[in-house]
């Protein structure tokens, strides 16, 4: 009999951290005590949240029979028997209704979506992780790029929605990142399943040395991207300090912790590896909360 518990896992519940990325556009922009603005931003976290529940029970649909050979994902509430198949197509349409209602409503709130770059940006994550369920990942370096787009599209269409801009810095620090998390997220696969590809075909492409490689190059990239995003003229005129610059040591610090996440045995989920570590998850509040008082209540150390 399936239970709460058994459709919070197939919508993937706790993977909606994910789309708090759409609110860093509204955090940079002001905009946090803006209602209409924080409203907007709200509900393109809930779009994205519907949406993300649709790709993940269409994948899930697609790989039930290689999950059931994956040491974690054969628990997954359809590889397990848990919920029927059926109801999972069911529940397909159901989301995508919800979706059509909400993107009708955000319409409304706010006329950008209207055009074609929103909703096209909905629809090139769908058509891309669609791709991604039917066979684009088990092309190698395509199947790491799907990945990491999901991140970058969720920031940019969180700047869309409110009319703001992006930093080019930022925008580069958060895609290097993504490639990061997914180069990461395929070296950690191997540990745990070897490169049989009996789970993952794709895998057997890869190697450890060659993962390993690039996610470090990323991760350094990253660490630059944002430390020139922190000093570059435009970010200190626009917020009226320069005390950016002096979080580096604190981001430098989470990118290490996640790093040494990621060399344990984990598997490499870059939501669990955050929501189970405790003091990367204080380290992240912190870099919040102080990223917050420079943003909203900064006083000029130039």
């Amino acid at each position: 009999m399936s239970t709460l518990k058994d459709y919070a896992g197939l919508l993937r519940f706790h993977h909606y951290i994910k789309n708090l990325l759409i609110f860093i556009p509204l955090f940079f922009s002001f905009g946090f005590f803006n209602i209409r603005a924080l409203a907007v931003s709200a509900t393109g976290f809930v779009i994205f949240s519907v949406l993300s529940s649709i790709v993940y029970v269409l994948n899930d649909i697609q790989d039930r029979e290689k999950d059931r050979l994956h040491p974690t994902k054969r628990l997954r509430p359809l590889a397990a028997g848990k919920i029927p198949v059926s109801r999972a197509r069911v529940i397909l349409w159901v989301l995508t209704a919800v979706l059509i209602i909400l993107v009708s409503l955000l319409g409304i709130l706010e006329n950008r979506l209207t055009t074609w770059l929103g909703v096209g940006l909905l629809a090139v994550y769908l058509a891309l992780n669609v791709g991604y369920s039917y066979g684009l990942k088990n092309i190698p370096l395509v199947d790491i790029s799907i990945l990491a787009s999901g991140y970058v599209i969720r920031v940019l269409f969180g700047a869309l929605i409110i009319g703001s801009a992006i930093s080019v810095w930022l925008y580069l620090m958060i895609t290097v990142g993504a490639y990061y998390l997914g180069l990461g997220k395929r070296r950690n696969e191997i540990t745990t399943t070897g490169k049989e590809g009996e789970t993952r075909a794709v895998i057997r492409f890869y190697s450890h040395n060659f993962l390993d490689k690039n996610m470090y190059m990323c991760q350094a990239l990253c660490v630059v991207f944002y430390a020139l995003w922190s000093i570059d003229t435009a970010t200190v005129q626009r917020l009226h300090t320069n005390a950016f610059v002096y979080t580096i040591p604190l981001f430098l610090i989470i990118v290490l912790k996640y790093s040494l996440n990621i060399e344990t045995a984990s598997d490499g989920d870059p939501t669990s590896i955050v929501l189970h570590d405790k003091l990367l998850l204080m380290l992240c509040a912190v870099y919040l909360v102080w990223a917050f008082c420079i943003i909203y209540f900064n006083r000029s150390i130039l």
